[in-house]
Protein backbone atom coordinates (compact mmCIF):
# COMPACT_ATOMS: atom_id res chain seq x y z
CA UNK A 1 0.00 0.00 0.00
CA UNK A 2 1.34 3.55 -0.98
CA UNK A 3 1.68 5.61 2.04
CA UNK A 4 0.58 9.11 1.75
CA UNK A 5 1.59 12.02 4.09
CA UNK A 6 -0.04 12.23 7.56
CA UNK A 7 -2.66 14.86 9.34
CA UNK A 8 -4.15 13.60 12.28
CA UNK A 9 -6.26 16.20 14.56
CA UNK A 10 -3.90 18.27 15.45
CA UNK A 11 -3.92 22.26 16.28
CA UNK A 12 -2.32 24.58 13.92
CA UNK A 13 -3.68 24.12 10.79
CA UNK A 14 -3.07 20.80 9.55
CA UNK A 15 -3.64 19.32 5.68
CA UNK A 16 -7.00 18.49 6.26
CA UNK A 17 -7.12 17.50 1.94
CA UNK A 18 -7.66 13.76 0.73
CA UNK A 19 -4.31 13.48 -0.53
CA UNK A 20 -2.32 14.36 2.93
CA UNK A 21 -4.62 11.40 4.51
CA UNK A 22 -2.31 8.63 5.52
CA UNK A 23 -4.19 5.75 4.83
CA UNK A 24 -3.57 2.11 6.73
CA UNK A 25 -5.58 -0.88 7.48
CA UNK A 26 -6.93 0.90 10.72
CA UNK A 27 -8.62 3.51 9.17
CA UNK A 28 -9.17 2.25 5.36
CA UNK A 29 -12.48 1.14 6.02
CA UNK A 30 -13.77 4.07 7.42
CA UNK A 31 -12.17 5.74 4.66
CA UNK A 32 -13.73 3.77 2.16
CA UNK A 33 -17.16 4.57 3.93
CA UNK A 34 -16.57 8.37 3.65
CA UNK A 35 -15.59 8.24 -0.55
CA UNK A 36 -18.63 5.77 -0.90
CA UNK A 37 -21.09 8.26 1.05
CA UNK A 38 -24.02 8.58 -1.37
CA UNK A 39 -24.79 4.95 -0.95
CA UNK A 40 -25.04 5.10 3.52
CA UNK A 41 -28.38 4.18 4.54
CA UNK A 42 -30.62 7.12 4.75
CA UNK A 43 -27.76 9.05 3.86
CA UNK A 44 -26.19 9.28 7.07
CA UNK A 45 -22.89 7.73 9.13
CA UNK A 46 -21.68 7.82 12.64
CA UNK A 47 -17.84 8.10 12.13
CA UNK A 48 -16.30 6.68 15.35
CA UNK A 49 -12.76 6.74 16.85
CA UNK A 50 -10.20 7.89 19.78
CA UNK A 51 -9.16 11.24 20.34
CA UNK A 52 -6.35 11.95 17.78
CA UNK A 53 -7.20 9.25 15.06
CA UNK A 54 -7.99 11.47 12.15
CA UNK A 55 -11.78 11.89 12.72
CA UNK A 56 -11.75 15.41 12.06
CA UNK A 57 -9.44 14.88 8.88
CA UNK A 58 -12.07 12.12 7.10
CA UNK A 59 -15.01 14.68 8.39
CA UNK A 60 -13.20 17.37 6.03
CA UNK A 61 -12.46 14.57 3.24
CA UNK A 62 -16.18 13.76 3.32
CA UNK A 63 -16.88 17.67 3.53
CA UNK A 64 -15.18 18.38 0.07
CA UNK A 65 -16.54 15.70 -1.21
CA UNK A 66 -19.86 16.34 -0.78
CA UNK A 67 -19.42 19.74 -0.98
CA UNK A 68 -21.09 20.21 3.03
CA UNK A 69 -20.16 21.56 6.08
CA UNK A 70 -17.97 21.09 9.27
CA UNK A 71 -19.74 21.93 12.92
CA UNK A 72 -18.96 20.72 16.21
CA UNK A 73 -21.62 19.50 18.18
CA UNK A 74 -20.91 22.14 21.40
CA UNK A 75 -22.30 24.78 18.60
CA UNK A 76 -25.62 22.82 18.12
CA UNK A 77 -27.73 25.34 20.30
CA UNK A 78 -27.13 28.33 18.75
CA UNK A 79 -27.25 26.56 14.88
CA UNK A 80 -29.48 27.44 12.06
CA UNK A 81 -30.85 23.99 11.95
CA UNK A 82 -33.26 24.72 8.94
CA UNK A 83 -30.56 26.22 7.23
CA UNK A 84 -27.82 23.46 8.17
CA UNK A 85 -30.16 20.53 7.07
CA UNK A 86 -31.02 20.32 3.74
CA UNK A 87 -27.38 20.38 2.77
CA UNK A 88 -24.13 17.62 3.54
CA UNK A 89 -23.12 18.53 7.43
CA UNK A 90 -20.63 16.82 9.57
CA UNK A 91 -20.72 17.26 13.24
CA UNK A 92 -18.08 16.79 15.40
CA UNK A 93 -17.93 15.34 19.07
CA UNK A 94 -21.82 14.22 19.04
CA UNK A 95 -21.28 12.47 22.18
CA UNK A 96 -20.74 16.13 23.92
CA UNK A 97 -24.52 16.26 23.00
CA UNK A 98 -25.62 13.87 25.55
CA UNK A 99 -27.35 15.32 28.17
CA UNK A 100 -27.51 18.65 27.35
CA UNK A 101 -31.17 19.27 26.47
CA UNK A 102 -31.16 21.76 23.89
CA UNK A 103 -28.32 20.07 21.97
CA UNK A 104 -30.28 16.91 22.52
CA UNK A 105 -33.54 19.08 20.68
CA UNK A 106 -31.41 20.66 18.05
CA UNK A 107 -29.18 17.23 16.84
CA UNK A 108 -33.05 15.45 16.64
CA UNK A 109 -34.04 18.16 15.19
CA UNK A 110 -31.69 18.16 13.04
CA UNK A 111 -32.26 14.70 12.01
CA UNK A 112 -35.70 14.86 11.68
CA UNK A 113 -35.76 17.88 9.18
CA UNK A 114 -32.37 16.49 6.81
CA UNK A 115 -34.33 13.26 6.20
CA UNK A 116 -37.64 15.50 5.66
CA UNK A 117 -34.80 17.77 3.00
CA UNK A 118 -33.18 15.15 1.59
CA UNK A 119 -30.09 15.95 3.44
CA UNK A 120 -26.73 14.34 4.55
CA UNK A 121 -25.27 14.20 8.03
CA UNK A 122 -21.75 12.70 9.17
CA UNK A 123 -21.90 12.56 12.57
CA UNK A 124 -18.50 11.66 14.70
CA UNK A 125 -17.68 10.96 18.07
CA UNK A 126 -14.93 8.90 20.26
CA UNK A 127 -18.23 5.85 21.08
CA UNK A 128 -20.81 4.48 19.07
CA UNK A 129 -23.97 6.00 19.11
CA UNK A 130 -25.65 3.62 21.37
CA UNK A 131 -23.12 4.85 24.41
CA UNK A 132 -23.35 8.32 23.90
CA UNK A 133 -25.81 8.33 27.02
CA UNK A 134 -28.82 10.44 24.95
CA UNK A 135 -31.41 11.12 27.15
CA UNK A 136 -34.09 12.04 24.84
CA UNK A 137 -35.72 8.49 23.46
CA UNK A 138 -36.49 9.05 20.13
CA UNK A 139 -32.67 10.83 19.24
CA UNK A 140 -31.63 7.49 21.05
CA UNK A 141 -33.30 5.20 18.56
CA UNK A 142 -32.27 7.50 15.89
CA UNK A 143 -28.51 7.66 16.18
CA UNK A 144 -28.59 4.05 17.58
CA UNK A 145 -29.93 3.10 13.93
CA UNK A 146 -27.36 4.99 11.91
CA UNK A 147 -24.42 2.88 10.26
CA UNK A 148 -21.47 3.46 11.74
CA UNK A 149 -17.90 3.64 10.37
CA UNK A 150 -14.63 3.05 13.16
CA UNK A 151 -11.37 4.32 12.80
CA UNK A 152 -9.56 1.59 14.78
CA UNK A 153 -6.41 1.68 17.15
CA UNK A 154 -3.50 2.38 15.25
CA UNK A 155 -1.50 -0.65 13.54
CA UNK A 156 2.27 -0.43 13.23
CA UNK A 157 2.50 1.63 10.06
CA UNK A 158 0.20 4.22 10.91
CA UNK A 159 1.30 4.46 14.76
CA UNK A 160 4.93 5.04 13.69
CA UNK A 161 3.73 7.58 11.07
CA UNK A 162 1.92 9.30 13.90
CA UNK A 163 4.89 9.08 15.43
CA UNK A 164 6.54 10.55 12.84
CA UNK A 165 4.47 13.72 12.27
CA UNK A 166 4.78 14.88 16.03
CA UNK A 167 8.24 15.01 15.94
CA UNK A 168 8.33 16.47 12.52
CA UNK A 169 5.89 18.96 13.93
CA UNK A 170 8.03 20.21 16.59
CA UNK A 171 11.02 19.89 14.23
CA UNK A 172 12.89 17.01 15.63
CA UNK A 173 15.08 14.51 13.73
CA UNK A 174 15.43 11.20 16.04
CA UNK A 175 18.04 9.20 15.09
CA UNK A 176 17.01 5.91 13.04
CA UNK A 177 15.40 3.40 14.97
CA UNK A 178 13.88 5.49 17.05
CA UNK A 179 10.35 5.59 15.99
CA UNK A 180 10.24 1.90 15.35
CA UNK A 181 11.22 1.20 19.07
CA UNK A 182 8.85 3.29 20.56
CA UNK A 183 6.14 2.06 17.86
CA UNK A 184 7.10 -1.46 19.70
CA UNK A 185 6.69 -0.42 23.19
CA UNK A 186 4.40 2.21 24.23
CA UNK A 187 0.53 1.75 24.55
CA UNK A 188 -1.59 1.83 21.28
CA UNK A 189 -2.84 5.18 21.19
CA UNK A 190 -2.58 8.03 19.25
CA UNK A 191 -2.72 10.30 22.55
CA UNK A 192 0.11 7.68 23.94
CA UNK A 193 2.34 9.11 21.23
CA UNK A 194 1.64 12.48 21.74
CA UNK A 195 2.75 12.42 25.33
CA UNK A 196 5.75 10.22 24.61
CA UNK A 197 7.09 12.73 21.78
CA UNK A 198 5.74 15.74 23.89
CA UNK A 199 8.31 14.00 26.90
CA UNK A 200 10.95 13.55 24.29
CA UNK A 201 10.81 16.80 23.38
CA UNK A 202 11.03 18.27 26.66
CA UNK A 203 14.38 16.23 28.02
CA UNK A 204 15.84 17.19 24.47
CA UNK A 205 15.76 20.68 25.50
CA UNK A 206 16.46 20.53 29.07
CA UNK A 207 19.85 17.79 28.22
CA UNK A 208 20.49 19.74 24.99
CA UNK A 209 20.66 16.33 22.91
CA UNK A 210 18.54 15.39 20.35
CA UNK A 211 15.96 12.36 20.65
CA UNK A 212 17.38 8.96 20.33
CA UNK A 213 16.67 5.55 21.35
CA UNK A 214 18.83 5.77 24.27
CA UNK A 215 17.07 8.74 25.54
CA UNK A 216 13.27 6.92 24.76
CA UNK A 217 14.35 3.87 26.41
CA UNK A 218 15.38 6.16 29.58
CA UNK A 219 11.93 7.62 29.92
CA UNK A 220 10.13 4.77 29.29
CA UNK A 221 12.00 2.93 32.24
CA UNK A 222 11.47 5.96 34.18
CA UNK A 223 7.60 5.75 33.39
CA UNK A 224 7.42 2.19 34.51
CA UNK A 225 9.40 2.93 37.52
CA UNK A 226 7.21 5.13 38.61
CA UNK A 227 4.03 3.16 37.70
CA UNK A 228 5.25 0.68 39.91
CA UNK A 229 6.03 3.62 42.74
Amino acid sequence: MTQRQLSIDLPGGAAMERENFFVSPANEGALGMIERWRDWPSRRLALVGGPGAGKTHLAHVWAELSRGRVMDACALREADIPALAPGALAVEDCHLAAGDPARERALLHLLNLSAQEGGSLLLSARTPPSRWGIGLPDLASRVAAMATATVAPPDDPLLGAVITKLFADRQISPTPGTVPYLVRRIERSFGAARRIVERLDAAALETGRGVNRAMAARLLEDARDGGRG
